[in-house]
Order: structure tokens, then sequence, then C-alpha cells
């Protein structure tokens, strides 16, 4: 009885390797498409570079990019909170690829030319999730280029 309620609660994730990268890819790509939408609006220059830095990053064609963005949305609006994201990102990034998601997180938030309150607070909150260091999220964030005020 107790090893069947044990059961339910334990989710044992024994994913191929395949299956593993595309939810990694997936997580990576639902931060992009968060952070996009936390202006309460996804500019097409947002979408373009989201495409672009994940193209580049992922090492996919355009086509396959554009699928994994389109599921990404899905699975973004259909998310409670971060946390089924960064858990995935905690797990099997290594802290360079982890700085390098934050980077990208603020290349989109900068794409539109005006860095909204509510994407900084997106970008900080999920950089502490996955326990990038503070001085390494601001590195990020001066890579990534302040629009001219």
């Amino acid at each position: 009885m107790i090893r069947a309620l044990k059961a339910l609660f334990e989710t044992p994730e024994q994913d191929s390797p395949e299956q593993l990268e595309h939810r990694l890819r997936l997580a990576a790509a639902a931060l992009l498409v968060e952070t996009g939408r936390a202006d309460f609006g996804v500019d097409p220059r947002e979408r373009q570079t989201m495409a672009a830095l994940l193209c580049e990053a992922l090492n996919l064609p355009e086509a396959e990019v554009n699928a994994l963005i389109v599921e990404a949305e899905a699975r973004a609006g259909e998310a409670t909170s971060l946390y089924e994201f960064t858990r995935l990102i905690n797990d099997h990034y290594s802290p360079r690829r982890k700085v390098q998601l934050i980077a990208h997180m603020w290349q989109v938030a900068y794409a539109d030319g005006n860095l909204d309150k509510y994407e900084e607070a997106l970008i900080r909150q999920v950089a502490e999730l996955i326990y990038v260091p503070h001085r390494d999220y601001i590195q990020a964030k001066l890579a990534a280029g302040k629009p001219a005020t």
C-alpha cells in the first residue's frame, strides 16, 4: 500500500537521451518565450531574436526552431510556474550554459528596444532559480546592451 502511494508521487525520469535533449530544448525555448511575453505581448523582433538564438545555440534548422517555439508557447501557456523549466535546466546545464541562457533572455528582452520592468523581474527570478551568480547576471545584462534612453 505504501509503495503504491509512493509510486503515485514519484515521477521516474527514464527518458532516452533524445527525449531528454528535446525536453531541455523545450525548457530553454519556454524561458525565452516567457521573457518575450513578460511585457504582455511578443514583439516580432523578440520572436526573431528567439529564433536566431535558438538556431545558433541548438544548431537546429529554422523550421525545427519555429516548431520548437510554437510548442514552447503552448507549454509556457499551460505551465503553473517556472519550476518545471528551471528544474530541468538546474539538473542538466553546466554553470556556463546557465549564464548563456540568461544572456539569451536579456537579448530577447532588449530586442524590441525597450526593457520592461516585468522582463527584468522575470530574468532576475530565473537567474536566482538556476543559481546564476549575480555578477554573471549583471555581466550578461550589460553584454546584451542597454537600449538608448
